[in-house]
């Protein structure tokens, strides 16, 4: 019983001393109260805040904008010369192709004009066989009179050297030397008027009337064949027949809009645009289509996409130029264009409560190691909760999404646990 008593107390000593030395310890490490709050003001309190990675999201259906069907080209089909109409091989609504004749105009009354012509220029020509072979026969018949009367010059000379001598001999008379000497200068006179007709015949085209007349009948046949050839009218471009205000045995002026053609191989697509339609697609070298009703989608080449806005209708104007061997795209149909693609609708997004606004700016948080960034961005679209961001941050980026409208632009931050 004794000893069972000393047990306990010598038990009972050791707990109070380990008490005394606890509340030692603990006294020792805490210090006097006033120390603590001083060591807590001198580390500043981090702001908490929750980030999200930044990533590309769907911000919704592609963007589309209802267009027209139209031909490439309308031409307006104009008789070059008049007359009267005389057969009609197509009729409105058929395909033509380039080249082929859709009326003919009578050709009676050129076809005469050309033979005529024709005969004119027959005449002529035979006309001008002749004078040549008489020009020819003339200039030959004046050489060889020059050449007789040249001879005829020398043995005159002589002879009339010799009867100088008989005179002064007193064998002739002075009558026959004056008479011999006459015959010299008339003979020398001859010969001068012959070289000179020579010359002129020579120098003178005798057949200037002729050649111009021969000149005015070739021309004329010239005109006549153009003209026949353009009593037959055809297509200047492959399609469709859409006027033909004509009737066989009327008469037709010369330039008559008898017909138009619309060209439907290639064909255009024509859509108006606003200012920000236009932006999605500028700098894009095709886009697609579909007519509405079919699941076939096709690429068309931006043949047109205007800089400026037109005046009348406060847009810009978008043409598309696609292929059309089958006809299948007619005028007068419509068509949707996929003003953006699929690919296009995967953009970077925030979330919407994310976004700072001051004033008319917007900003986002962005964490960089242990700082809060502070960023413009440029918005864009907006689905439901998110916003489409144009520019200011880029995908895989830390966004900040708690706590950052309390934020200072390169804050250190802490991320709650």
């Amino acid at each position: 019983m004794n000893h069972t008593f000393a047990q306990t107390l010598k038990h009972g000593t050791k707990v109070i001393g380990a008490v005394m030395i606890s509340t030692a310890l603990m006294t020792g490490c805490t210090g006097s109260p006033a120390a603590q709050p001083a060591a807590n003001a001198a580390e500043p309190q981090l702001k908490t805040v929750k980030v999200s990675k930044i990533e590309k999201k769907k911000i919704g259906d592609p963007i589309e904008q209802v267009a027209d069907v139209i031909s490439s080209i309308q031409i307006d089909i104009v008789n070059k010369v008049g007359g009267d109409v005389q057969e009609i091989m197509k009729k409105r609504g058929d395909m033509v192709e380039k080249g082929e004749v859709i009326f003919r105009l009578d050709p009676t009354d050129v076809r005469i004009e050309k033979e005529k012509a024709q005969i004119n220029l027959n005449s002529t020509q035979q006309q001008m066989v002749k004078a040549r072979e008489d020009l020819t026969n003339s200039k030959q018949e004046l050489r060889n009179g020059i050449t007789k009367l040249e001879q005829s010059i020398k043995d005159t000379e002589k002879n009339y050297a010799k009867m100088r001598n008989d005179y002064d001999l007193g064998l002739v008379t002075k009558f026959q030397l004056e008479q011999m000497e006459t015959t010299l200068n008339n003979l020398k006179l001859d010969l001068e008027s012959s070289r000179s007709k020579l010359k002129t015949l020579e120098s003178t085209n005798s057949l200037a009337q002729m050649e111009q007349t021969l000149q005015t009948s070739n021309v004329t046949i010239r005109e006549s064949d153009r003209t026949l050839n353009n009593m037959e009218v055809k297509a200047a471009v492959s399609g469709v027949l859409t006027e033909l205000p004509i009737e066989v045995g009327m008469t037709l002026p010369a330039g008559f809009k008898a017909a138009m053609v619309q060209q439907l191989d290639p064909i255009k697509i024509k859509a108006e645009l606003t200012e920000e339609s236009a932006k999605l697609v500028r700098g894009k070298q095709e886009l697609t289509f579909y007519i509405p009703g079919t699941t076939d989608k096709v690429k068309g080449n931006v043949s047109y996409l205007a800089d400026v806005m037109s005046s009348q209708s406060k847009s810009y104007v978008l043409e598309l130029e696609v292929p059309n061997a089958d006809r299948k795209l007619k005028p007068g149909m419509k068509a949707q264009i996929l003003l953006t693609e699929e690919n296009d609708q995967q953009v970077v997004t925030v979330p919407t409560l994310s976004v700072v606004r001051e004033g008319g700016d917007t900003f986002v948080f962005v964490l960089a190691g242990d700082q809060a960034e502070k960023r413009k961005v440029e918005l864009g679209r907006l689905n439901e909760t998110n916003q489409e961001v144009i520019s200011g941050i880029k995908e895989g980026e830390q966004l900040i999404v708690y706590g950052q409208n309390q934020l200072k632009d390169k804050e250190k931050v802490q991320l709650a646990k």
